[in-house]
């Protein structure tokens, strides 16, 4: 085969069979969706109406929930991949064990503790948990969490290069593309087009590593450091268990809780998640030592790049049309549902109850967020890793500590313990990263927004702060 280059025109690279294979799994997406749009529920209620376009009226079988959910949870194929290229093995164990073990705590944990609510969204269910205060507070954090800054600044680095355009153009082709089929079929939408592209990223990841080790055989790997093996790479103990930390942010994840809410029965829930958590490990680890071949055959590529220009050239004709939508694949089915989730919690949990569970407010929160999605992505100048531990730091502080009182001790804590206890955290981990002391004391600043939220929450109750509602 060729050799394999650190840079080049990706688009020359794509033969008329690649496009044809590109575009057919693009219209069988949109296949999917009309598909999904011709099953919508027929009842003229308006309540019903409504949960069929949120959660697809309770209905999502195990396959689906499946397929949704792991589609779902992996749209940062470029950040996992950079982190992967940059530190090897250490990707492995912050995107991957770390967030197995918060899989796993809410499948045997949190399901059964959630099947008491009939709630719509996960600040719906924090609101019968506390009250109104925490529900709208919960809210808005919930939308900080859910604006797809990444995989907006995700499908904008595929879009410019494959076709050179400028990156912001890049991400408003791609946001706007998702806003359509978003906005046209509601949930169901996207969980149908979910379920193609399950399919197409499972089995591109898979095929890259299976070519790269076919092609090349394991001794490009043994060129690599040894920390590439090491599972903290070059990074201290605090700072990997950071990760750890972020990844139990899971159990205050919207989007499982919109999964598991939209379920048939928890039953299914649960072996989704697990079953999920299965193929989780497989991508992963497919995804990662995909990665550190890349950076063994062409360790001077831009590592945000990498993976795709290696895959690009290692892939024969037509397979390489299958691994660009692949790619885009992973891409736009967590975009979609991140867009389309954080609309519904705006039309859902911030808006008058005059006009909860009207469609047309729904369908401007869904464009809102695109909106947001495109102006932020900017600002993070498509620094992907910075955006996960900005946002992901601050919902974890903010959220984690009050919502598990709330399961271990119902009915305990008030409103008023809730919005303090968070917004301590909130605070708190603001100032510790803009204040610079993460610096300063090596101390990322999730551990003192966590820490400051539990010892709020104790010492309001312990003081017994008005039990307001």
């Amino acid at each position: 085969m060729n050799v394999i280059k650190p840079q080049i025109n990706i688009i020359n690279y794509l033969s008329t069979l690649d496009w044809i294979i590109f575009f057919a799994v693009i219209l069988v997406t949109i296949a999917s969706i009309l598909f999904g749009h011709k099953l919508k529920n027929k009842s003229n209620s308006k309540d019903e109406n409504f949960i069929d376009l949120m959660l697809m009226g309770r209905q999502l079988t195990l396959p689906l929930f499946i397929a949704t959910l792991v589609a779902t949870w992996y749209g940062g194929i470029f950040g996992v991949a950079q982190i992967a290229f940059e530190n090897g093995i250490y990707n492995f164990v912050t995107q991957g064990i770390f967030w197995y073990i918060s899989y796993i705590i809410f499948a045997f944990f949190i399901l059964k503790k959630i099947k008491n609510y009939k709630a719509m969204t996960l600040p719906d269910l924090i609101g019968q948990m506390y009250g109104p205060k925490a529900e709208k507070l919960s809210a808005v954090l919930n939308i900080l969490n859910l604006v797809p800054i990444a995989y907006a600044i995700s499908i904008g680095l595929l879009i410019q290069m494959v076709f050179g355009y400028s990156l912001n153009l890049s991400i408003v082709i791609g946001v706007v593309f998702v806003l359509g089929y978003s906005l046209f079929g509601g949930f169901r939408a996207v969980v149908f087009s979910d379920l193609i592209q399950f399919f197409v990223m499972c089995l591109t990841v898979v095929l890259i590593l299976v070519l790269s080790m076919t092609t090349f055989g394991l001794s490009p790997l043994s060129t690599l450091p040894d920390s590439y093996f090491h599972p903290m790479g070059n990074f201290s103990i605090l700072e990997t268990l950071s990760w750890g930390l972020i990844a139990i942010s899971t159990l205050v994840d919207p989007n499982f809780y919109q999964r598991s809410f939209a379920a048939i029965d928890l039953k299914t829930a649960k072996r989704g998640i697990l079953v999920s958590t299965v193929i989780w490990i497989i991508f992963d680890l497919c995804l990662t030592f995909g990665a550190m071949y890349a950076k063994a055959i062409i360790p001077e590529a831009l590592s945000s790049e990498a993976y795709f220009i290696y895959a690009i050239q290692l892939l024969p004709e037509g397979l390489r049309g299958f691994a660009l939508a692949g790619i885009a694949a992973t891409i736009l089915s967590t975009l979609d549902s991140y867009i389309f989730l954080a609309g519904s919690t705006i039309s859902y949990d911030l808006v008058p109850k005059r006009l909860k569970g009207k469609i047309a407010i729904h369908h401007l929160g869904v464009v809102s967020i695109g909106l947001l999605s495109i102006v932020l992505a900017t600002v993070f100048e498509g620094n992907i890793k910075n955006v996960w531990k900005t946002l992901g730091s601050l919902s974890s502080a903010a959220l984690l500590i009050p919502v598990m009182a709330g399961y271990l001790y119902p009915k305990r804590f008030s409103d008023n313990h809730f919005i303090m206890a968070s917004s301590a955290g909130i605070i708190t981990t603001i100032v510790w990263r803009l204040a610079g002391f993460k610096e300063a004391y090596n101390l990322d600043e999730i551990y003192i927004g966590s820490l400051s939220c539990l010892l709020v929450l104790l010492l309001t109750y312990s003081f017994g702060i008005k039990k307001g509602r």
